[in-house]
């Protein structure tokens, strides 16, 4: 059933407190760079604010709050966005891009390069937001009592239920093929939709998916280093030692007394005392995140910086070398970021970012980051650590005070935290989940490759690793200066939905 949000629009998208903990920075990143692509897309050549042409339609579900309990009346109301404008008939394909930890716009049906192929089959193109993001948030706040429904079982039981009302709803012929795309956490999404509802999902598109659930992602920072190193896009051996002095110097300068700690909390935007070791965790994360985020997100639209700038920075490439060091190239970096995201702060204290994880008034939480520590604590772990040796960094914030969240915030114990990233390896089959017609994309630069699927599982099962791409890279808006390996990359998945979209033409006739 379709139907209008009634009190949603008093619902906040911004974070009132701007950072909370060091690794949602990459959060931030993501949005903003989500938010830059979208409103680049919006313009008059894709038919918005000028009148030139049709404007995607924003819709809404009514959904069970509790998908698996048929006595449980209680619903919600899930947002979707609808792109008609390369629809050929009722019987044609439709690509269901499918949202994530974060908050869907009208830019998710007409950009980047899902909305790119649509044209090539008259595909019509929808989207559909994640239960307890964005505006589509359950009545009733996010205490405990409601996230018990928000987990990715719970995500797929509304894709299964939006695919078959959404059928309905815009006169989708039974004969025509679904296919579903997603990058990151929504990457796993599309392949868990085609694991569990084959026969509702054709095939599906996994952007970057991290499908292994894991407690400690040491390795995240592993493939930062290693990608720093990457000459093909900027890096060298010297840039990573240079990180490393940096990371080396503010660990320095909080072990040097109170006086030397107010100078790095007024030269890095910490907001929030250094005296504590807890606080200086915050901020060597935040740190930590900035630099992988630039490798998470290296060339990509919107992005503050490329690891090609920040090596210049570190290295002092960009001016008088005899007067720079690595941690006036870092400071430089710190000052480039904030600016880019409008934020005026790198980190807070720990007490400050608990209180506002614990906050759990929708309008203040809009941005969802109490959500996404939730889905971190109750099924996937994912906790960026640097106790490894090859990792160039600071130990700190170690797993122990990652994990110390969940017990702060929601209760949880850190036991129960690694039951849950074992239970969900188990239920999805991490690495090897034995879904047929699913095609998985990486880059290498991208850290979070290593928890997903990189090579052929299969001939129903192939994957696709594009050198010196980042995270979702594929799915970006096409762009003039995309490398060729970025174009190969697209032109290899165009090819593989041909295959998989001939032979369903062939068996229908």
């Amino acid at each position: 059933m379709a139907v209008k949000a009634p009190w949603f629009g008093f619902l906040l998208l911004v974070s009132l407190w701007g950072m909370s903990a060091p690794a949602l920075l990459l959060r931030r990143l993501r949005e903003h760079i989500q938010r830059f692509q979208e409103s680049s897309s919006l313009n008059p050549a894709f038919g918005l604010g000028q009148g030139l042409g049709p404007v995607p339609k924003q819709g809404w579900l009514e959904q069970p709050l509790d998908p698996f309990n048929t006595s449980d009346r209680r619903t919600f109301l899930q947002r979707y966005w609808v792109n008609d404008q390369h629809r050929a008939s009722q019987d044609a394909p439709v690509f269901l891009h499918i949202g994530g930890e974060g908050s869907l716009g009208p830019g998710s049906v007409m950009a980047g390069h899902p909305v790119a192929l649509a044209p090539a089959w008259g595909a019509l193109v929808i989207s559909l937001e994640h239960r307890f993001y964005g505006l589509s948030v359950p009545a009733g706040g996010l205490e405990m009592a409601q996230l018990r429904y928000l987990s990715s079982r719970h995500a797929l039981a509304d894709v299964a239920s939006a695919r078959q009302a959404l059928s309905r709803l815009l006169n989708v012929s039974s004969s025509s093929p679904w296919i579903c795309f997603g990058g990151s956490y929504a990457g796993s999404l599309a392949t868990w939709t085609r694991l569990k509802f084959p026969h509702l999902v054709f095939a599906a598109v996994a952007s970057s998916a991290p499908l292994s659930a894991v407690l400690d992602f040491y390795a995240y920072n592993e493939v930062v280093a290693r990608s720093l190193t990457q000459v093909a896009i900027g890096g060298s051996l010297e840039c990573l030692a240079a990180a490393s002095a940096a990371f080396a110097e503010v660990e320095r300068l909080l072990r040097a007394g109170p006086a030397a700690r107010a100078v790095l909390k007024e030269e890095l935007s910490a907001c929030g005392s250094l005296d504590l070791t807890e606080d200086q965790g915050e901020l060597l994360g935040a740190l930590q995140a900035l630099v992988g985020g630039t490798v998470q997100y290296d060339g990509q639209a919107g992005a503050p910086l490329s690891v090609r700038q920040l090596c210049g920075l570190l290295l002092g490439v960009s001016g008088n070398r005899s007067h720079s060091t690595p941690y006036l190239g870092l400071r430089r970096a710190v000052q480039i970021v904030l600016r880019s995201m409008g934020q005026r702060c790198l980190s807070f204290s720990r007490a400050e970012t608990v209180a506002q994880l614990r906050t759990t008034e929708p309008q203040v939480s809009g941005v969802g980051d109490r959500q996404w520590l939730y889905q971190t604590c109750t099924e996937f772990g994912f906790y960026v650590t640097c106790e490894g040796p090859r990792c160039p960094f600071s130990q700190l914030p170690t797993l122990p005070f990652q994990l110390d969240l969940c017990e702060q915030v929601f209760g949880l114990s850190a036991a129960s935290v690694a039951q849950a990233v074992a239970q969900t390896n188990s239920y999805y089959g991490g690495q090897t989940p034995g879904a047929t017609q699913v095609l998985y994309v990486n880059g290498d630069t991208d850290p979070w490759h290593v928890l997903s699927v990189t090579q052929d599982l299969g001939p129903s099962e192939p994957a696709l690793l594009i050198p010196s791409a980042s995270h979702c890279f594929d799915m970006a808006p096409i762009r003039p200066s995309d490398s060729p390996s970025l174009r190969l990359g697209r032109q290899r998945i165009f090819q593989q939905l041909q295959v998989w979209l001939k032979d369903i033409k062939k068996s229908q006739n």
